[in-house]
């Protein structure tokens, strides 16, 4: 019922709920701007020749963490990776990695889910990264590439721009870092606005019997359609996870939230689309059906481990 308590309550919960998300974006965003400007995208590149087998996969996930370009500069980065010579299993767990394991998400999870679950999400999908890259190279997958050529990385959401031949200072890759935070933070802001709105609005008004019942631990359906729609859901994560905490408080089983933030993490469209410009239909199919299946998986890990949270 829209009263004005509910509405007060919803207003309140909502300018605390922004506060949060944007200060602790800011901060992120301007630390994984400046990692980028030192750690650079050749940098990654040159890394990932040198191992072989599991040294390569472990390290390939490890600087996909580290590394977290958005979708739109991920596939060029994967191109120069593999027409630099990188084993095929190191940049597939480089592909699989940099989305599920952004830093901005991992701060998310933890100030708004709490350090448990933040912990076992990022370990689960470290592992599934090693492993679906050293998977798809046992399976032949390789020869799906196309071998084709980038002109450009940059885009609108990472320090683009013509190339930088001359050395930067410290001082210009802090600015260039500041500049690069603050074009994010403009792009990203609505989707902020929008989950955090969103999240305020079930807050207040949602009634929690609905919640459960449709997404509620005792639905035993409600993990692999969570997985299956967070696929094709082209949704941010930085809205999905103020709307999901406050799902969870009204009842949303946390493993029904992982399958459903996993998948729309892991598989964007934009993402699906750029990679069906670079290999065949079998490997896009693979990356789809195997981000459905991580996410179904980890929404049960999840179930099985709420007691210790």
């Amino acid at each position: 019922m829209f009263d004005v308590t509910s509405l007060v309550s919803v207003g309140k919960y909502f300018g605390l709920i922004i506060g949060e998300l944007l200060a602790l974006f800011i901060g992120i965003s301007f630390l994984v701007a400046l990692l980028q400007e030192f750690v650079s995208a050749e940098t990654v590149r040159r890394v990932l020749t040198k191992p072989k087998k599991w040294q390569g996969n472990i390290l390939g996930a490890v600087l996909g963490a580290a590394t977290p370009f958005c979708s739109c500069s991920t596939i060029p980065v994967l191109v120069g990776l593999l027409n630099g010579g990188a084993p095929f299993g190191a940049s597939m767990s480089f592909l699989v990695a940099s989305p599920l394991l952004n830093p901005v998400i991992l701060a998310l999870f933890l100030t708004m889910i709490g350090w448990k679950v933040t912990l076992i999400y990022a370990g689960f999908t470290f592992i599934a990264a090693v492993l679906i890259g050293a998977l798809w190279e046992r399976l032949g997958l390789a020869s799906t590439y196309k071998m084709i050529k980038v002109q450009d990385a940059s885009c609108c959401c990472c320090s683009g721009g013509s190339p930088i031949v001359m050395p930067l200072t410290n001082k210009e890759k802090v600015k260039r870092a500041s500049k690069q935070t603050w074009t994010l933070f403009r792009q990203v802001l609505p989707y902020l606005i929008v989950g955090a709105g969103i999240g305020s609005f079930i807050y207040g008004f949602v009634p929690e019997k609905f919640i459960i019942k449709v997404a509620g631990p005792g639905n035993p359906f409600a993990i692999p359609v969570a997985a299956a729609i967070g696929v094709p859901m082209y949704i941010r994560v930085e809205t999905m996870i103020p709307i999901g905490s406050v799902l969870m408080a009204k009842g949303m089983s946390l493993g029904a939230l992982m399958a459903l933030i996993i998948g729309g993490a892991g598989a964007s469209i934009p993402e699906v689309t750029l990679l069906a410009s670079i290999f065949k239909p079998k490997l896009v199919a693979a990356f789809v059906i195997t981000i459905l299946a991580v996410a179904t998986i980890s929404g049960y890990v999840f179930l099985i481990l709420k007691p210790i949270f």
